[in-house]
């Protein structure tokens, strides 16, 4: 089953920024939007390992 999450993202420093709204503590940055999305989808596959 796949579950769709929402992604609040911002710009600090020149850096994209994100988190998963509904998930706490999975955020990730990177240097482009497209970038900062691959980088959420790993942080969130890492965090589900752990559980």
């Amino acid at each position: 089953m796949r579950r769709l999450y929402s992604l609040e993202y911002w710009i600090d420093d020149g850096w994209y920024v994100g988190r998963l709204i509904e998930i706490p503590g999975v955020f990730s940055q990177a240097e482009s939007l497209e970038e900062l999305k691959e980088n959420i989808r790993d942080a969130y596959r890492m965090m589900m390992e752990e559980l």
